[in-house]
């Protein structure tokens, strides 16, 4: 069994909901097991233009699924979830749930469609702060940095919120 981090994140519709509803689904999948959830935070928008917050955490599974069969069932529950794919647009756009993978263990994976760790994790606040939660020393594989480390790298962390409360970051 492998433990990966997922990231969540919702900015449409119910936002906690579909990030509980993630959860479930993905507790409920043949071949996952939850260990644990970080706290729910609201991030602004990273990457695209909106005006709707994110609501974010990070879940820890054990899993018996292979790295190509974890992504295949985290775009399923995207779906079912209402995630609609705009192929011809350019950048992010808002979405019911994302649901990324940001380590496969110590895996480091680059195909086409999977690219483990997460190419962006280490820049964007919204998925290193619910990592300090569950992993503050854990050792990105590439770049030999704790997660304490990349998120102190951080230049303009964007502002997070704990649902409800403020986070100093």
């Amino acid at each position: 069994m492998a433990i990966v981090y997922l990231s969540l994140g919702s900015n449409s519709g119910d936002r906690i909901g579909y990030v509980q509803q993630a959860t479930s689904l993905l507790s409920a999948a043949e071949g996952i097991n939850i260990i644990r959830t970080s706290a729910f935070y609201e991030t602004e928008p990273w990457g695209m233009e909106s005006n709707v917050w994110f609501v974010n955490a990070v879940v820890e599974v054990k899993t018996t699924l292979s790295p190509s069969a974890l992504l295949a069932e985290c775009k399923r529950i995207e779906q079912q979830l209402g995630r609609k794919y705009d192929d011809g647009a350019s950048g992010y756009s808002d979405r019911t749930i994302d649901i990324d993978i940001l380590f496969y263990g110590k895996n480091i994976i680059n195909e086409e469609n999977l690219t483990i760790p997460h190419k962006y994790l280490h820049l964007r606040a919204f998925t290193l702060v619910p990592l300090l939660e569950l992993i503050p020393n854990f050792e990105h594989p590439v770049l030999h940095k704790t997660i304490t480390d990349l998120h102190n790298d951080l230049e303009n962390p964007e502002m997070v919120f704990l649902y409800g409360t403020r986070v100093e970051i």
